[in-house]
């Protein structure tokens, strides 16, 4: 197997506007603002470049898509489960470094106490407020996927109970925790993104 992926296209994008204000106010622009006359005409200049940026955007970088070249061996689809683990994890575990925010977790996803009140899953519903263990809950389930492909990743958990006295209980538990784990990768599969 061999993959090779590229960086997504990009785009020209002006911020004239969003530095200056940064620097105007240190960062922290005030929510309730009254800008002025000076603040008016950056934005003019800014959609000005802008304008002509977007022409540009349309006549190169619309047109532009991200490379992706993939050859697969016969060998790799064997095992596929086995040569996709290494592949897999290494992403999921960047993801996890580098989140800048979580989906929505099902309750049931997790355990007991991590999940939502009645009153958090209300306000959630309504006001789409999230609750002090929203992270906790995509972390959790960031974990069991790491750990399940860390598991497949290795050819040997299974010495880990003892073949002289076999431990099927812990052996079956292993592989129960395993088989969740992918199950929630393939759950919340279109909420792997940064």
């Amino acid at each position: 197997m061999k993959v090779k992926v590229g960086n997504y296209a990009n785009r020209l994008i002006c911020n004239i506007h969003t530095r200056f204000m940064d620097k105007k106010y240190d960062y922290n622009w005030p929510e309730e603002m009254l800008w002025s006359h000076e603040d008016f005409v950056i934005q003019a200049i800014e959609d000005g470049i802008q304008s002509v940026y977007n022409i540009f955007n349309w006549l190169w970088f619309d047109r532009r898509t991200q490379k992706v070249k993939v050859r697969i061996d016969k060998w790799d689809t064997w095992s596929m489960d086995s040569t996709l683990a290494p592949i897999i994890l290494p992403m999921l575990k960047q993801l996890k470094q580098t989140k800048h925010g979580a989906p929505y977790v099902y309750p049931e996803d997790v355990p007991a106490k991590l999940r939502p009140t009645k009153q958090e899953l209300l306000a959630y519903t309504k006001k789409a407020e999230t609750d002090s263990k929203w992270f906790d809950r995509w972390d959790y389930v960031l974990d069991e996927m790491i750990w399940a492909f860390e598991q497949k990743s290795r050819d040997d958990w299974m010495s880990d109970f003892d073949y002289n006295k076999w431990d099927r209980e812990g052996a079956n538990a292993h592989q129960e925790r395993m088989t969740k784990g992918f199950k929630l990768f393939g759950k919340y599969y279109e909420n792997l993104w940064d």
